[in-house]
């Protein structure tokens, strides 16, 4: 049976991670989470106090980044590197979502994190999720899944994940985050969101995550077959 790609984009906070990361498990496939690739760039130009309107600083920092993913066998998961150091968790707080629209709307940033994942999906085997992987990084791709969900869900499921980690947080600052990211995801100039015409679209605002895998599942096997 041979290898296939599979894509799946979507809004923030739709569980694109969820799905992909489980049904990459299922079907012994690589997990590459794009949207990781854009955040670990954010955290290095924050750190760095890196000017994104210098074309020539941004080119120049990121030939000096190198990112990569491992797969931990304790947590067993894979997890994004920036430059050898683990910054898996260091990149999702909300002053990265804050952030990463802007430095993901760069051309320069995306033809660096495009050239990355269309080498790491030379093999197949991959399931990639993101905001332009069907549309930009692999349009051949034999499945693509564009999944939705309404925001006040959204901004539940994210405010759940990020409580955690920042108690102070509000839920009306989590809103206000996504509803800013959707549009300037949508609305950038370069690779802006937007569903393929090939892709299947899954609204997972009343779905359980068994639910959304069996779906995803079964449209694998349809493609395989």
């Amino acid at each position: 049976m041979n290898n296939i790609i599979i894509t799946i984009d979507g809004y923030s906070a739709c569980g694109k991670s969820t799905l992909a990361k489980q049904l990459a498990k299922k079907l012994g496939y690589v997990y590459v989470d794009s949207g990781a690739m854009y955040r670990a760039v954010t955290l290095h130009f924050l750190r760095n106090h890196i000017d994104c309107t210098n074309t020539a600083e941004v080119i120049s920092t990121l030939n000096n980044i190198t990112i990569e993913f491992k797969f931990n066998d304790h947590a067993q998961q894979s997890e994004i590197y920036l430059n050898d150091e683990n910054v898996e968790y260091l990149i999702r707080n909300l002053v990265i979502a804050e952030k990463v629209s802007e430095v993901a709307s760069i051309k320069e940033v995306r033809s660096f994190a495009v050239a990355q994942q269309q080498k790491i999906g030379e093999k197949k085997g991959i399931v990639m999720d993101g905001r332009d992987i069907g549309t930009t990084v692999f349009p051949n791709a034999e499945l693509k899944i564009f999944m939705i969900a309404d925001i006040t869900v959204r901004s539940e499921r994210r405010f759940v994940e990020l409580f955690n980690k920042n108690p102070n947080i509000t839920i009306e600052e989590v809103e206000s985050n996504l509803e800013m990211r959707d549009y300037t995801d949508s609305n950038r100039e370069i690779s802006p969101l937007r569903k393929a015409v090939d892709a299947i679209e899954i609204d997972n605002t009343f779905l359980s995550i068994d639910q959304q895998l069996d779906i995803a599942t079964q449209l694998t096997t349809e493609k395989l077959q």
